[in-house]
C-alpha cells in the first residue's frame, strides 16, 4: 500500500528519470536521467525542439506512462509503487489536463464534457459545479453545444473548464495553444494563468513558445532527453 510522504514534500518530484524504447537499431533513450522538483503553486514551463523529450517527460510526470528507471512523486504519492489503476486514482484526485487537441468527447455537449470527470468520481453536484466552471470561462451560453459546433478557442475553454472543475492540485498542459491562432491563443493563456492563480494549483506546461514559457516562474530547457539549463524569468526581470 502506498503511504503518503511528509507534507513538506514538493508538489512534484522527478528523480533520475530514464525512458528507453526499443528501436530498429536497439534501445533508444528518450529521457536521460532527468531530475527536478516543483514546489506547490509554482508555474514551470518545459521547452525544447521537437524530439527533445518534452511530451514523454510530461507523460511520466502525470503517471500516464512509467519510466525505465527512476521515479515520480506526485502530491506525496510515489507513482513507481502503483499499478495502472493506482496511478489513475491519483490522477482523478489530484490532476487536471489541457491538451493541444482538446480531447473533448464529440458526442457530449460542452456541459456534459465538463461534468464527465465529476460523474466518474461519483459527485452528486456534478451539474452545478460544471455549470459554474463553464460560466467562469465565459461559455455559459454554449453549455448545450457540441464540440463540432464550437470554435477552436471555445473548445479549449471547455477543456480548461473540465481540467479545473475537479480543483486539481497539479495541472499539466501540453502545447495548449498549438492549434489556435495567435489572438485566440493569447486569450486562452490569460485564462489558464488567471484560473491557475485563483485556484492555487501547480502548473507544468509543455510549449515551443518561449514568450509563453517566460511567463512561468521557471523554464526548463530540454535537448536530447536532458535538461540543459534552467531559467527564472521573474528573477531576471526583477534584476
Amino acid at each position: 500500500m502506498n503511504t503518503p510522504l511528509a507534507n513538506t514534500a514538493p508538489a512534484l518530484s522527478a528523480e533520475q528519470l530514464v525512458k528507453r524504447v526499443d528501436g530498429p537499431g536497439g534501445a533508444l533513450t528518450i529521457l536521460d536521467h532527468v531530475s527536478f522538483d516543483v514546489a506547490t503553486g509554482d508555474t514551470v514551463a518545459i521547452v525544447g525542439v521537437s524530439g527533445a523529450g518534452k511530451s514523454t517527460l510530461l507523460g511520466l510526470l502525470a503517471g500516464l506512462d512509467v519510466p525505465s528507471e527512476g521515479r515520480v512523486l506526485l502530491e506525496n504519492h510515489d507513482l513507481s509503487v502503483l499499478d495502472e489503476d493506482g496511478r489513475a486514482a491519483v490522477r482523478a484526485d489530484h490532476v487536471g489536463f489541457v491538451f493541444q487537441s482538446f480531447h473533448l468527447v464529440p458526442s457530449l455537449t460542452a456541459l456534459e464534457n465538463v461534468m464527465l470527470p465529476l460523474e466518474l468520481a461519483g459527485r452528486d453536484d456534478a451539474r452545478a459545479l460544471a455549470e459554474d466552471t463553464l460560466a467562469s470561462v465565459g461559455l455559459a451560453e454554449r453549455a448545450g453545444h457540441y464540440p463540432r459546433q464550437m470554435s477552436g478557442g471555445e473548445k479549449q475553454r471547455v477543456a480548461i473548464a473540465r481540467a479545473f472543475v475537479i480543483e486539481p492540485r497539479v495541472l499539466f498542459a501540453d502545447e495548449p495553444t498549438g492549434n489556435l491562432d495567435q489572438a485566440t491563443g493569447e486569450h486562452i493563456i490569460e485564462l489558464l494563468f488567471e484560473l491557475n492563480r485563483a485556484r492555487g494549483a501547480t502548473l507544468v506546461l509543455v510549449t515551443h513558445d518561449l514568450e509563453l514559457a517566460r511567463r512561468c516562474d521557471r523554464v526548463l530547457h530540454m535537448a536530447a532527453g536532458r535538461i540543459e539549463r534552467e531559467e527564472h524569468p521573474a528573477t531576471a526581470g526583477a534584476a
